[in-house]
């Protein structure tokens, strides 16, 4: 049996916990509201109006009707292939160049590291729009300095216009994206692999085993977490590519480089058709999808550390 001294101690124990628990759930406060306010409840909203005809004059409910609509759009279908093909070669790439570049930064000295990093963070830090008129000076048809090297070097015999056809824009798109893209990465890639167990290397080193083996077994399974964040924040930005289409191209010539994102505020906002509901009803689409890509991510990160 437990002695009032014995219950009086369990007791204030109790009410120090809810006192703890309290007081941090006051401290979460402002975030939560935060959250909820501007994420949960625009999400709720998003779902709520892809069932109706939204717009400045009609909100009538019509049921699955935006996304039967949706999937019978040429522009959306075209949108939606794009915004893939940008995801499915920058999201590689990303991870690949910036794991290799953070290899060769990680074995330099200090001050070369830091210098490089520097550079590779510094379109991170900048503001998109300055990056944007950058690259589009750099592809300007007729005073651009990439035209003005190519021809110069032989490799091309004319002016071309890298924004303006078809043939070319989607990857420029792509290349300026995979510029300000690696910046982040490389800086998380430097850290897991400083945080790498180095004891297990020199053993490994010891035994004979070469560098690849040493990666593969000993650096890779160490760095997978790391990894997984930079796979799924990728994925995420380049399926939300959308400040580069609106400065440099909005989605043209002939929707070669239109997007989702892009689509979206297309019909939403820019093209004052007003479109809420279709608009809400593509972004529920394309929340789906980016789910889509992070599980499976999620699935082969698990894969790989079993």
């Amino acid at each position: 049996m437990m002695n009032a001294a014995g219950k009086v101690r369990v007791q204030s124990m109790r009410e120090a916990k809810i006192r703890e628990n309290v007081a941090g759930y006051l401290f979460m406060a402002p975030a939560l509201l935060f959250f909820f306010g501007f994420v949960i409840f625009p999400m709720g909203m998003c779902l709520y109006t892809s069932f109706f005809n939204y717009t400045m004059t009609d909100f009538s409910f019509i049921g699955f009707g935006n996304y039967a609509e949706m999937f019978g759009d040429a522009i959306f279908i075209k949108a939606l292939t794009n915004t893939i093909i940008i995801v499915l070669v920058s999201v590689p790439f990303t991870c690949f160049f910036s794991l290799w570049a953070a290899t060769l930064i990680y074995r330099m000295t200090n001050r070369w590291a830091g210098l490089f990093r520097c550079i590779f963070y510094l379109p991170v830090v900048t503001g998109s729009v300055a990056v944007t008129v950058v690259w589009k000076w750099i592809f300007n048809r007729y005073y651009g300095i990439l035209n003005y090297l190519l021809v110069n070097m032989g490799l091309i015999s004319r002016n071309l216009n890298w924004l303006g056809d078809a043939q070319y824009a989607l990857g420029c798109i792509i290349t300026i994206l995979l510029t300000t893209s690696v910046g982040q990465p490389i800086v998380l890639y430097v850290s897991a692999l400083s945080n790498v167990d180095h004891s297990l290397i020199e053993a490994a080193e010891v035994d004979g085993a070469t560098n690849l083996q040493v990666f593969w077994r000993i650096k890779w399974p160490q760095i997978m977490p790391t990894t997984l964040y930079i796979l799924v924040i990728t994925t995420i930005n380049s399926f939300q590519c959308f400040a580069l289409i609106q400065l440099l191209t909005s989605g043209g010539p002939t929707h070669s480089t239109e997007t989702i994102m892009y689509y979206i505020y297309y019909m939403s906002i820019s093209g004052n058709l007003n479109r809420y509901g279709y608009g809400s009803a593509m972004g529920v689409i394309l929340a789906l999808i980016i789910a889509a890509f992070s599980a499976v991510q999620f699935r082969m990160a698990r894969t790989d550390n079993g």
